[in-house]
């Protein structure tokens, strides 16, 4: 595998990420790069681990996974989505509810929901020939962490675009941001069940 290859799937990898990273950041109010980089680096270091995970497992339980990773995307994203866009309609003044997409609990969910996908991901990079980026022995390390790598970066920009939409919108954007959450749960759940194949 090439690299232009490799930087090209770890880019559409990171798009979950990125969508839920401008989400985040509509609930931001400042786009300060403390909380910027927590919520890039939680997003493309789990990009990292799953495709490390997706390889170790990839003999014995890919299939298994494969079958349900859809689903566990789209449940963990449309229960966080569903929780901001409640927490915003019952919010009785107009000030945002402003849920925090840097607490520990919510960033390890969408952090998780959105790199399943990884999982798949390294499991093939098992069963493909040892060529290109895979060659040396700690190939599929560096992959690994060009893929976490492309996503940080990818994210950081998602935070930093949704800080600025969010000061603009105020209460809107916590309701944008579950909105966003939930489509793409729905789009991933549709990519594996309605047009896979």
């Amino acid at each position: 595998m090439d690299i232009v290859t490799l930087i090209l799937i770890a880019v559409s990898l990171a798009m979950d990420a990125f969508a839920v990273s401008v989400g985040s950041g509509m609930l931001m109010c400042h786009a300060r790069w403390r909380p910027t980089l927590k919520i890039a680096g939680s997003f493309g270091l789990f990009q990292a681990l799953m495709p490390l995970i997706g390889y170790a497992v990839a003999r014995t339980f890919a299939q298994y996974i494969q079958a349900v990773d859809h689903w566990v995307a789209f449940i963990l994203l449309g229960f966080i989505g569903g929780k901001m866009l409640y927490d915003a309609l019952t919010e009785q003044d107009d000030t945002p509810a402003r849920a925090n997409p840097c607490d520990w609990r919510n960033l390890f969910v969408m952090s998780v929901a959105t790199s399943i996908d990884a999982l798949a991901v390294g499991a093939s990079f098992a069963l493909m020939p040892r060529t290109g980026m895979l060659e040396p022995a700690c190939g599929f390390l560096l992959c690994c962490a060009l893929i976490g790598l492309v996503t940080l970066v990818i994210c950081v920009a998602g935070v930093q675009i949704g800080c600025r939409t969010g000061n603009l919108l105020g209460k809107k954007a916590e309701i944008a941001g579950g909105v966003v959450l939930i489509l793409i749960g729905v789009k991933i759940l549709l990519e594996h069940t309605v047009f896979a194949g």
